[in-house]
């Protein structure tokens, strides 16, 4: 019988990591220099060679946000083989909670219903934003809302063996349906404008160069921990089994695993995630509304993971931060061009570039240190 070292090799078998001591000191470094940006907001003033424009600090604190969503999908997609075309519902949810926060946060009372409501006669908040004046309220809503529709989906998806494309579209369906439904005004979210008018959060003005410098570095340390999570996860006895359910899902029940838990695991850990970086998101930008659960924002994650190099954590953070680099300068020159040249990076990277650009810096490493032997 082969099973036991079957078994053993499953969890024993070393891992392909970036992770190194090296990897980590270039980590730190790109941290520190990143951390360093806000400083020269506040420090240098407009004008000076050194002064970093508030307009930039939110732009990458957002960029930041987009890394933190696209980590999270490369934890379900590069690691177990499960490929979501929905985790903007996640990201919109987690902004959706911030979002009324504080929208209420900037409001004399927080009991003073919005305009939108104040439309539909509505004379209370209905009972679902029910203490979403308390920050701490808000923030555990970040956290549960898309944990708890993550878990009971995934529970039964991976339940009835659903994968593959037939996973990905009905995850597609749900973001879909979920944005139908918010986009309808009588629901409570604000309709097509969605939230917006943020003044305070915690007290202090949220258009202030100070507010916008700590939000920055509060996200650049979320994305930082989650990395951090996520090379966690990675790495241990559970991410082997992860890149098992992967590769060959009956070969791992054959070994006597049972991949529901280990799939609904990684599923909800990368849903509240997602959650955590559309709220970090919605202070930086001042806005959210059903947009953000389309279907385009949705598939452009998979996009990021697939240009920075899926199953490599490093990776989905580096194309976030290139493919939306090119967005925002593409769409300030040729807008109406944007989407051809969106689709035409993932041609190119599926054709040429198949592990990302992660993998083709591994490469040109390699070639490097061959030649230097």
């Amino acid at each position: 019988m082969s099973t036991p070292s079957m078994h053993t090799t499953l969890l024993t078998s070393s891992h392909p990591s970036l992770f190194s001591a090296r990897a980590w000191t270039g980590i730190a470094i790109v941290v520190a220099l990143f951390a360093s940006l806000p400083a020269l907001n506040l420090i240098f003033p407009n004008g000076h060679p050194l002064h970093m424009s508030s307009y930039l600090i939110a732009l990458i604190g957002k960029f930041m946000c987009y890394a933190m969503a696209a980590l999270a999908l490369d934890l379900i997609w590069g690691y177990a083989g499960i490929l979501s075309l929905g985790h903007g519902l996640f990201f919109a949810l987690g902004g959706y909670a911030q979002g009324m926060y504080l929208m209420r946060a900037g409001k004399a009372t927080p009991d003073i219903v919005p305009d939108f409501m104040t439309f539909l006669s509505w004379k209370s908040y209905p009972w679902f934003w029910s203490f979403t004046e308390h920050f701490w309220y808000a923030m555990l809503l970040v956290v549960l809302v898309p944990g708890l529709l993550a878990f009971i989906f995934g529970y039964f998806a991976f339940r009835s063996r659903i994968k593959g494309v037939y996973f990905s579209i009905i995850t597609q369906a749900l973001t879909f349906a979920a944005m139908l439904l918010f986009f309808r005004n009588e629901t409570g979210f604000g309709g097509n404008n969605g939230f917006t008018d943020f003044k305070t959060i915690l007290g202090f003005d949220i258009t202030s160069p100070d507010t916008r410098a700590v939000l920055y570095w509060i996200t650049l340390g979320a994305l930082l921990g989650a990395l951090v999570l996520g090379r966690a996860i990675t790495q241990s006895k559970l991410g082997r089994v992860l890149t098992a359910i992967r590769d060959s899902e009956s070969r791992l029940r054959f070994l006597g695993y049972e991949p529901l838990g280990f799939k609904l695991f990684v599923w909800t850990v990368s849903a509240v995630l997602c959650g955590i970086a559309g709220a970090l998101y919605v202070p930086q930008v001042g806005i959210i509304n059903p947009g953000e659960m389309s279907t385009e924002n949705s598939i452009e994650m998979v996009i990021w993971v697939a240009t920075g190099g899926r199953g490599t954590l490093i990776g989905p953070i580096i194309g976030a931060g290139v493919i939306n680099g090119l967005k925002t300068w593409f769409t300030s020159v040729l807008p109406e061009f944007w989407l051809y040249a969106l689709g035409m990076i993932f041609v190119l990277v599926t054709l040429f570039l198949p592990q990302g650009i992660v993998g083709l810096a591994r490469k040109l490493s390699q070639k490097m240190t061959g030649h230097a032997s």
